[in-house]
């Protein structure tokens, strides 16, 4: 007997395991990323490369995942998250030590960055919020909120721990203790709390597997060829291509941009965890806002606000105040994006195809995470500083957010998921 969509409470109650080992495990996916600051100025000192040849590392790795990302949604649609996670969490951490063991050769950086963008579309947001997402109809933005939130964790913790770590040891022991250390505290405890609901094949009866194929095929949500002809879709997009690209150019290089204003190593390290814990609240804040307010509106101020954390560092950090504040306004809104973008994905192409459609939404945008860094670090090459880096960051913030605010109204899934939650119950 039907006894009703679940409510938001009855939500957290069954899915809040899942959303913490899916938070767990997309931390682990930004590692890599938050140390790539604290990395340049070892890895350009021993090897004598630039800062483009250094950015060019990640750029691969970022271009090789956006190509095999589309191809992975597809997968996730399939089989599930779980049976993909497990074993991408144990391919990255092996990606991430064998950096300890790189010679002066570019040629092997860059080769060891396209393996590791091979290995990393395994455990990037997609397969995390593919899980969530299923999860939760009521508290989808909050729960979403929760699992990006992860990156903050890294985003905060990484900077500082792999900064003592190569004080005290050497870059070569700080990148094996960071894969190794991260790697197995994400594998065990997503091995026992990222459970995706899919069942293993052969494990179903002709009934059940019956009805779940009804169930599938009821998801409301848009055909692939009908989020292709998507105005919203394709706005949703180019937003977040403008903003990705600027705002991972500018977190990939805020180390660098701190030390080289006149901030000792160890302090800029701690300073970037003020801009963690702001990247908290604003995963969280912005996920509640979007359940209970205009979504355009939230995510349009939230994306074009982030064009106050570039503005304070152009010529290099006047102010300790200024700077705190850049850093604040960095991780709140900032740390937003991936959120954002997730949230609309879902509310304006629903759950038929989210793997598929998130998937190829995110192998685009990374792409413009490939050319942020890269970029970034092409013109401090050329100008010998940020700061035009920094004026085309205020631009492309603003820009990407009232792409968001003009947005249509989204299509009602909501109103069609508690009808099908409610008619297999």
């Amino acid at each position: 007997m039907a006894t009703g969509a679940p409510s938001a409470r009855e939500e957290w109650a069954s899915g809040w395991s899942v959303v913490f080992a899916a938070s767990v495990g997309f931390s682990l996916f930004s590692v890599m990323l938050s140390a790539a600051g604290i990395f340049m100025q070892p890895l350009g000192q021993e090897f004598g490369w630039s800062r483009t040849t250094l950015s060019a590392g990640l750029a691969v790795a970022t271009f090789v995942t956006a190509i095999l990302s589309p191809f992975f949604g597809i997968l996730i649609d399939k089989y599930g998250s779980r049976r993909l996670a497990l074993p991408g969490i144990v391919l990255t951490t092996l990606g991430m030590a064998s950096f300890g063991l790189m010679t002066g050769s570019t040629e092997m950086w860059i080769g060891l960055w396209v393996v590791f963008g091979m290995i990393l579309v395994t455990v990037k947001s997609t397969v995390w919020s593919a899980a969530v997402a299923h999860r939760f109809t009521h508290s989808r933005g909050l729960a979403l909120g929760l699992v990006i939130a992860g990156t903050a964790v890294s985003q905060g913790t990484v900077p500082m721990l792999g900064n003592w770590l190569i004080e005290n040891y050497g870059w070569r022991q700080a990148y094996i203790w960071l894969a190794f250390g991260w790697g197995s505290m994400t594998f065990v405890i997503c091995y026992f709390l990222f459970k995706d609901g899919y069942a293993k094949p052969g494990s179903q009866t002709a009934d059940q597997m019956r009805e779940t194929a009804e169930i599938k095929a009821a998801v409301p949500g848009l055909t692939v060829k009908q989020a292709v002809r998507s105005p919203a879709l394709w706005m949703i997009l180019i937003s977040s291509f403008i903003v990705m690209a600027v705002t991972q150019g500018f977190s990939v290089h805020l180390f660098p941009i701190l030390t080289e204003s006149g901030i000792a190593r160890a302090q800029a390290a701690q300073l970037l965890v003020v801009s963690a814990v702001a990247a908290v609240i604003g995963k969280l804040a912005t996920g509640w806002m979007l359940d209970r307010f205009r979504p355009n509106w939230v995510g349009g101020l939230t994306l074009a606000a982030c064009a106050l954390a570039f503005a304070p560092l152009m010529e290099g950090a006047r102010s300790m105040p200024l700077v705190i504040f850049a850093l604040v306004v960095n991780g709140y809104a900032i740390g937003t994006k991936t959120n954002i973008t997730l949230f609309f994905a879902a509310e304006y192409g629903g759950m038929r195809n989210f793997g598929k459609i998130y998937g190829t939404i995110s192998a685009i945008i990374t792409f413009a995470s490939a050319l942020g860094p890269l970029l970034a670090g092409r013109l401090y090459d050329t100008s010998g500083s940020y700061d035009s880096f920094l004026m085309l960051g205020v631009i492309g913030c603003v820009i990407g957010g009232l792409m968001l605010i003009v947005l249509p109204s989204a299509p009602r899934w909501k109103a069609q998921e508690d009808e099908l939650a409610a008619q297999f119950a």
